[in-house]
């Protein structure tokens, strides 16, 4: 397995590569802010949280007083309260059907259809996030159950461009950028001419 690097520092992807509850955290916060906001808020929160990023201690942790740990300027997401109760609610999925091991949630499928379904019941995962995700997953882990190519499409596709799960060095970051700008373009247009 080699080491992710996303477009954070050398400390966040470190930590996204050797916890998988901070890999997952990030993913659940990569919506509606930069990826570079979404994947270095878990270093951030491990150190609000005092060095102390587990399973467990964000389950336990007072909802209010975790909210606020999202809410401190810098706010860790444009919706910190949301994500906050997020992110607890996964740790408790994660505490009840893992037995706290969030790297469970991939080690215990045996196929890709059922990675994805185990994705996808965790709050902040709907489908596409959730067959990005198993892509990351196969793509930068090396988690490749039977099938996963297959549950993950098209963003488990070689050499593709299309999502974070592609996202290797500088020069595959702008060709996901540039693929979600033609992406939202080509919404903008088709939502100003439906009929075209």
């Amino acid at each position: 397995m080699r080491r992710l690097n996303m477009p954070v520092s050398d400390e966040a992807n470190e930590l996204l590569t050797s916890d998988p509850f901070a890999l997952l955290i990030g993913m659940v916060l990569d919506q509606q802010v930069p990826l570079e906001k979404a994947f270095s808020s878990p270093l951030e929160l491990k150190r609000r949280m005092g060095g102390e990023l587990t399973v467990r201690s964000v389950s336990e942790y007072n909802p209010e007083s975790f909210a606020t740990l999202f809410a401190t300027p810098p706010a860790l997401h444009r919706f910190p309260k949301a994500n906050a109760e997020r992110v607890q609610k996964v740790a408790q999925i994660i505490m009840d059907d893992y037995d706290g091991d969030a790297a469970g949630v991939w080690t215990s499928a045996s196929t890709g259809e059922q990675l994805l379904q185990q994705v996808t019941a965790l709050p902040g995962f709907g489908k596409q996030k959730a067959q990005i995700f198993v892509a990351l997953l196969a793509k930068q882990m090396e988690v490749r159950p039977v099938g996963w190519r297959q549950a993950s499409a098209p963003f488990g596709e070689p050499q593709s461009a299309l999502s974070v799960a592609d996202i290797e060095d500088k020069d595959s970051l702008e060709r996901v950028r540039t693929y979600k700008q033609e992406k939202k373009a080509a919404a903008k247009a088709h939502a100003a001419h439906p009929t075209d």
